[in-house]
């Protein structure tokens, strides 16, 4: 049954795409593909009627796949039925529930923040609250992860909810009853002013509302009288080509090449710039680092190679595989890389892959070991990489783009004690108690963002007790440690106050002032002279 089934799928496969296979060498193709179905149909069929125990032959289907998919390249992969619809929600853009950042602190459900405009918001959830029942029954302990979060929580938009909740000097539990509704997921993370002239845009990912969110940025930020722009892509892992394409047009002239995809079975496909956008002519500096990829590279070749911007940071990643999705007969979906990109200059975008897959994911690690993120000369270009940018300046392709201005690294978080406090959420379960604790003190000392970045400091009775609290989750506090990450410590700490008690835009707020790249771009920009003289 199941051979003949695998045989049925050849012939349809044959039947429907007979331009395809016209040719001696497609039809040799078409032969060993033939040759390799019929191979694995006969190993399911062996399986299926002489195999000594029961089978599942979905599972050892869905195996079979991945572990082929692995065999091709790094970004080709399978997704279940039951993964599609969270694979995709970073980049639709939205989901439905109630609407909360949380984390699981103590094995209870403490809410972060809730999100603005959403369900929870509207009914009086606050940062700090602590979930004990949903829908009657406890919802604390061992058995309580992200998975069962998710599960209670989430819910098709209209369904209600009940959640018990305990607020800080409050004894009794307060019941709230929240309306499930669709929670948008914003991809542009944070934009204010960073001075009277320069604006600064946070995209976390190329999603599909991304640049109606980036244009209604660009329009707050014009009617506060910017003048320069800092596009921050810094981590920012990709998304839609469509939105990347859409973004790059905010910045280029009309007609220029923005990004092209070529690859062995698909055909050469630009595309190229319009008339309309909303920053053709503004300085524009563009932050990037080895979280950057995909989509972010493309726009940041892009910028680069029309000389219309600085880009500023550490190589990007290196991702410019093409996914097409191909749908499965049970809902699932394979994604299958179909071509690269490329610069226009003819950058390829993707850094090799030929040592296979665990070496690829391990391209981090060695860029840290060679001194990569910390010194600009221990990267090597080969001559036969090198391409010129519309101006007449040198880039270099083979994986990633190299910024014009180079920013090492922080170490200063890289302590084991650092790290430490990072994987216990100590950071998190302080703030958070801080804020329940102080949060009305905090809004009448600083009515705004502003205010609390001049003024609030954390000070030494705040380290001592966040100090208590590492050492009681047992992490080993050393002071030479801590001396070597005490100033990122305690700006970490004050961010997330600020975050708790407004919003992330206000963490961004508070980290940025400390931020090498931020500071590097706002000299730039601020120098007319050397911001051209770069581009020249």
């Amino acid at each position: 049954m199941i051979k003949a089934f695998f045989k049925a799928i050849l012939t349809f496969y044959i039947l429907l795409s007979p331009g395809l296979f016209s040719s001696l060498q497609a039809q040799k193709t078409l032969s060993k593909a033939q040759t390799s179905a019929q191979k694995f149909a006969t190993s399911l069929y062996c399986i299926d009627n002489f195999y000594v125990d029961t089978v599942n032959f979905e599972k050892l289907t869905e195996s079979a796949i991945v572990e082929v998919l692995k065999e091709l390249d790094p970004h080709s992969a399978y997704i279940s039925k039951k993964d599609v619809e969270k694979a995709n929600e970073p980049l639709v853009g939205s989901f439905e529930g109630i609407g909360v950042t949380f984390q699981l602190i103590r094995d209870t459900i403490t809410v972060i923040s809730p999100i603005a405009g959403g369900p929870s918001e509207k009914v009086g959830i606050m940062a700090g609250d602590k979930f004990i029942k949903i829908d009657g029954t406890d919802c604390f302990g061992k058995k309580i992860d992200n998975e069962y979060v998710q599960k209670n929580l989430r819910g098709k938009k209209g369904t209600k909810v009940v959640v018990s909740v305990l607020r800080c000097g409050d004894p009794e539990l307060m019941d709230f009853e929240i309306i499930r509704d669709k929670i948008p997921l914003n991809s542009v993370n944070a934009s204010f002013m960073v001075s009277d002239a320069i604006g600064y845009i946070k995209l976390d990912r190329f999603a599909q509302e991304s640049v109606k969110e980036f244009q209604n940025a660009m329009e707050q930020l014009g009617d506060k009288g910017m003048k320069s722009l800092v596009l921050d892509l810094r981590g920012n892992t990709g998304g839609y080509l469509n939105t990347a394409i859409d973004l790059v047009d905010q910045f280029l002239d009309e007609n220029r090449l923005i990004v092209y995809t070529e690859g062995l079975k698909s055909s050469r496909q630009e595309w190229r710039s319009t008339t309309k956008g909303c920053y053709k002519k503004g300085k524009l500096v563009v932050l990037i680092d080895e979280g950057s990829a995909s989509a972010s590279e493309i726009l940041s070749g892009a910028v680069q190679d029309h000389d219309r911007g600085v880009v500023i940071g550490r190589r990007s990643f290196g991702k410019g595989l093409v996914q097409r999705p191909f749908n499965l007969p049970d809902g699932s979906v394979i994604r299958l890389t179909t071509a690269r990109y490329h610069t226009p200059t003819g950058r390829c975008i993707q850094r090799p892959y030929e040592q296979g897959t665990e070496d690829y994911y391990k391209e981090m690690t060695k860029r840290l070991k060679h001194g990569e993120y910390f010194h600009a000369d221990s990267i090597h270009f080969p001559d036969s990489l090198k391409y010129k940018t519309q101006g007449g300046r040198i880039v270099y392709g083979g994986g990633g783009i190299m910024p014009d201005i180079f920013i090492p690294a922080d170490t200063s978080f890289s302590s084991k004690l650092y790290t430490n406090l990072v994987r216990k959420g100590v950071f998190n379960k302080y703030t958070v108690d801080y804020v329940m604790q102080y949060r009305e003190k905090l809004k009448q000392q600083y009515p705004d963002i502003h205010a609390y970045n001049e003024r609030f400091t954390v000070d030494g009775d705040m380290i001592a007790a966040f100090k208590d609290m590492a050492e009681k989750e047992k992490i080993e506090w050393k002071e030479e440690d801590f001396q070597r990450s005490e100033h990122f410590v305690r700006l970490q700490i004050k961010a997330l106050i600020a975050r708790n008690v407004w919003d992330m835009q206000q963490y961004y707020q508070v980290t940025l002032t400390e931020d090498p790249g931020l500071k590097k771009a706002m000299e730039i920009l601020s120098d007319d002279r050397q911001y051209h003289k770069i581009l020249k």
